[in-house]
Order: C-alpha cells, then structure tokens, then sequence
C-alpha cells in the first residue's frame, strides 16, 4: 500500500528555514512582489531570490514553474524552490503549484512557507497527490517520502481545510494501487481481500460467490469468468453514514483481460491488467468517503472476474441469461466489461435500491478513439444527475464529456435469436455499449454510465500523477456526494 506524505502545519518561524534539510518552497506572484518568507529567504541567499524573479521572463511563466536555487549559501537546504502562484489563484492553478513542488522535491524533505498564500490548502492537495510511486514489485523500493513542513500564519484552520481533501487523497492512492496491481498478484480472491479490509474503517463489506450468483441468475457475469480458474465474486461496499436511499457506485472488476476466445493481440495485452480500473475507482471512492467520515448513504458494488480463454470458456454465438431474465448472444467475447456490469446494476436496483446509480468501467477502445485521454465519456437518462456530475467532474478538474443515447444505436444490438446481442458493430462503439448497459437500468432510476477507458491509466505522466494509474474520478465522485448526497447538517 503506498501511503501519503506526512504533513505538519506550524506557524511561520524563520529562524528554523535556515536549518531545514531538504527542498525549502516559496510562492511568489508575476510581479516578483517578495512576501515576509520571501524577503527572509532573499536575505539567506544574498539577494538571489530577488534577482530570480526579477527578470522579465518571470512574469510570463505559468502557474506551477519553479526556478531553484541550488545549495543556498547560509541555507543547510539543497535548494530553495521558487514556485510561480497569483496572490488568489484559482483552485487549478493552487494545485498546480503544489504538483509541482512534490515533483521537484521527490523523496526529499520539504518545507513550504505559506505564510498567508490564499488557496494553499488546494496547493497542500496538489502535493500530496503528485507524491506517488508504485514500487512494491521493485527490488529497491526506494526512499520512503519524508515529511512535509507547512509553515503558514494560520496552521490550525489550515489543517483543519486539508483533513478532508488528504482522506480523498487517500482513496486516490488506494485506486491507483490497486489499478497499478499486476494480474497474479490482484486476483479475485485478493482484490475482495483487500476491500474486506475496508472494514476497519466502518464500512460494511459483504463478498458474494459464485453459488450464490447462480442461485441469483447472474448469468451474464458469470459466463465472462468460467474460463479462468480464479473464481468470480460480487463485493458490496456500504459506507452508511446518512439517511434515505444510497447512491450506487457500480464498477467493472475484470483483472485481467485476453478477450477470451475472441482473443486480443498480444502487443500491448500486458495492460490490461488495468481493465479493473472502474471497481478500482469505486473501492478509492468508498475509502475516501469512510476517512473523511462522509454523511452520505453510499454502496459500491464491484464485479471481480477474470476474462481467460479455457476449454470451459464462454464462445462467439452462445446465449446467456442475466439476472434480468434477458438473453445475450456473445458475439464477441471481448466485450465482457458490459456483461459484468448488467447483472451488478440489476443486482444494485433489486437488493440495495439505491436513489440513483453511476457504474464506471474501462469499457470501449472506441471511447479512446472518441475523446483521447482527455476526457471520460459520460452517458445518462437523467439530465439534472448527468449536469450534477459534470459540474463537479470540472470543479475537481478531472475530464468529462456528454455522449448521446438514442433508439438508432439501440437497435444496433439486435439479435435474431435472443433479446439482444452484446456488440452493435464498430460504428459507435462506445454509444452502443452505453445502450447495451441502459437495458438493465429501470426507466425511474437516475443513471450516468462513464466509459473511464482513456483516463484511467496513461503512458506518459499528468500534472498530479506518474506514468500509470491516474484514480480519476475519486475526487469528482467524492464531490458528487458532497454536493448531492451528503446531509448539510451539522
């Protein structure tokens, strides 16, 4: 598990900055105006602040650059951090700058002079988030992050601010973990031991097996995972912390996928020991909801399969019942994501009736094809839910575009011997799997669908994260029960 950085908050005291070990971080405006820290460290370095922000190209640079100033003399420092923020930044631009001070400090010690930064609680969440790395397969794991030390002129409310934002933080590290995971280490087994794990922080955790799924009729989502012998299970996650209905967070937890019989090529197959990423957001979700002890009534359920080709494997042209009672030709075998999905979302209505649901699931190469890895692509029934989510996808400033739903791409599921198939054909291939999913949400339950295929891990690093697993959609999902979820009381 990869833990957070430690962070302590403390009034300004600058006499201790000339002894700090480590990087030491100071914010200064586009006008180069020195704040009180700012003058102090000017003076240590004789002057060297001062003359690093007074060229002209300064005022010029982004929220977020860093010019550093080496070995300081009369600094026991490495470096002094000069870190680009207005005076009021947005909250983008806070954590911006914060990213940036975690990527230049790495595993070093740290010392921020906040003094009086507006926004420094965001620019605090920024450097918390970008402190990652995945090293629990290495030989040499490398260094341990070391504290970070916030000196700033009101330590208590800024600690205060930060608690919450540092819970999330905590869930987005648990998803990138568990995304980042390689197949024979997050099997089924282990990824439902793990979210059993959950319970220490008081949320009720229930694991469903395979009997019991067949006694259920779940047809669908057991037919993706026969051909593996690592058993299929159903976990249900419930953070109850407020009152009324809960929000359903649905997630597809394939932990490895070949295709199946409809078998991938192998050039680049190894990646998809992410195709979990979608119960991998649920599970940082529900994490992040039970630290900061949310007032919300939130269930995840996630379904954990493994897509293999076996002698028992599920095959092009066979007909399988979901727990519906509606058939599905497998056409393709590939296009397992939306069969595990079917049978949890109907689950999720009969047993949790939930208020509303949102299911995530790297679900379409097509969604790539759509929007990059810029944007997730968000389909719903409901427009005030679907405007709810998009709202806080942008406060969070993880991407979210709208897609259509229509009856022309429906009709493209058509089968002449079941209910309908599971593919519509390359045209659309994101919209018809959206359709497909749309089949097992009941007409009154509020429903958003998020195809999360090209944000959920990237080949090159983002502002907040490494190369790898990105967690988006923790903090947007977290702000979407804060905002429509959670009891104002109290």
């Amino acid at each position: 598990m990869t833990d957070l950085r430690e962070f302590t908050f403390a009034e300004t005291d600058l006499d201790a900055v000339a002894g700090a070990e480590g990087r030491v971080a100071v914010f200064i405006d586009s006008a180069g105006k020195l704040g009180r820290g700012a003058r102090r460290l000017n003076r240590l370095t004789k002057g060297a602040v001062a003359r690093a922000v007074a060229d002209e190209g300064w005022a010029k640079k982004p929220a977020g650059s860093v010019v550093s100033l080496s070995y300081p003399s009369g600094m026991e420092a490495e470096a002094v951090d000069i870190v680009k923020l207005e005076r009021r930044p947005d909250v983008a631009d806070a954590r911006k700058a914060g990213a940036a001070i975690a990527k230049t400090a790495g595993s070093r010690p740290v010392t921020v002079l906040g003094e009086s930064q507006i926004g420094l609680e965001q620019a605090v969440l920024g450097l918390a988030l970008r402190g990652y790395t995945f090293t629990d397969h290495k030989s040499d794991k490398g260094t341990a992050l070391a504290p970070a030390h916030v000196f700033c002129s009101k330590p208590t409310e800024i600690e205060a601010a930060v608690a919450p934002m540092l819970a999330v933080a905590g869930g987005v590290f648990f998803t990138r973990d568990l995304v980042s995971e390689p197949a024979n280490v997050l099997t089924t087994t282990e990824f439902a031991a793990r979210l059993e794990g959950l319970r220490e922080l008081g949320v009720e955790v229930e694991v469903i097996d395979e009997d019991r799924m067949e006694e259920l009729g779940m047809g669908a989502l057991l037919c993706v995972g026969q051909g593996s012998v690592s058993p299929s299970k159903l976990v249900i996650m419930r953070w109850k912390g407020g009152e009324g209905a809960p929000l359903a967070l649905v997630g597809k937890g394939v932990v490895f996928d070949t295709g199946g019989i409809s078998l991938k090529p192998a050039g680049g197959m190894e990646d998809m020991t992410m195709d979990m990423g979608g119960a991998g957001v649920v599970s940082g979700v529900m994490k992040a909801l039970a630290l900061r002890k949310a007032k919300a009534n939130v269930t995840g359920l996630v379904g954990l399969v493994e897509n293999m080709p076996s002698g028992n494997a599920v095959r092009p042209g066979d007909v399988v019942t979901s727990m519906k009672g509606d058939t599905i030709e497998v056409i393709n075998t590939d296009a397992e994501g939306r069969l595990v999905l079917s049978d949890v979302l109907w689950y999720a209505q009969e047993f949790e009736t939930p208020a509303a649901m949102v299911d995530l699931a790297t679900l379409t190469g097509a969604c790539i094809v759509a929007l990059g890895h810029e944007n997730a692509a968000v389909y719903s029934n409901d427009e005030r839910f679907a405007a709810g989510f998009l709202k806080a996808a942008e406060t969070e400033g993880e991407g979210a575009w709208r897609m259509p739903l229509g009856k022309a791409y429906d009709d493209m599921l058509k089968s002449p011997i079941a209910d309908m198939k599971n593919v519509g054909g390359r045209p659309g291939g994101s919209i018809t799997a959206a359709q497909f999913l749309k089949r097992f949400v009941k007409d009154e339950m509020p429903w958003i669908h998020l195809d999360i295929a090209g944000v959920a891990s990237l080949k090159s690093e983002s502002t907040f994260a490494p190369k790898g697993a990105t967690g988006w959609g923790v903090m947007a999902l977290d702000r979407l029960v804060r905002e429509g979820f959670e009891s104002k009381e109290g």
